[in-house]
């Protein structure tokens, strides 16, 4: 996967709603698959924490939450699931999830903080 630059590239692409690559895709896949194996089911949580219900795939509707409740990283959120399935842009909504995990997690490593 490349660089933090190519991540936030592909941020801001999503955020408006465009699909990156998929060879991206299958990059971001594999990292995130990296990172999540390693994780624990159970993970801390510093408050304050905004907790968001069911997305189903509402990209705008999660891009309003973002817009009321704060962008990543300044709100911590926490999704309890149902991210995909009834919304028209569930793979847009996904990705764009799972790069803000990627980008976020890499950024908070002890050599980036």
């Amino acid at each position: 996967m490349g660089d933090i630059s190519d991540l936030d590239r592909q941020i801001e692409q999503l955020r408006r709603c465009e699909l990156i690559k998929e060879n991206e895709v299958k990059a971001l896949c594999a990292k995130a698959r990296e990172i999540l194996v390693e994780e624990s089911n159970v993970q801390r949580v510093d408050s304050p924490v905004t907790v968001c219900g069911d997305i189903h795939g509402q990209f705008y509707d999660l891009k309003e939450l973002f817009r009321v409740g704060g962008d990543v990283p300044e709100t911590n959120y926490l999704f309890m699931g149902d991210f995909v399935d009834r919304g028209f842009y569930s793979v847009e909504t996904f990705l764009l999830l799972l790069a803000l995990k990627v980008v976020y997690y890499l950024f908070c490593l002890p050599y980036y903080c």
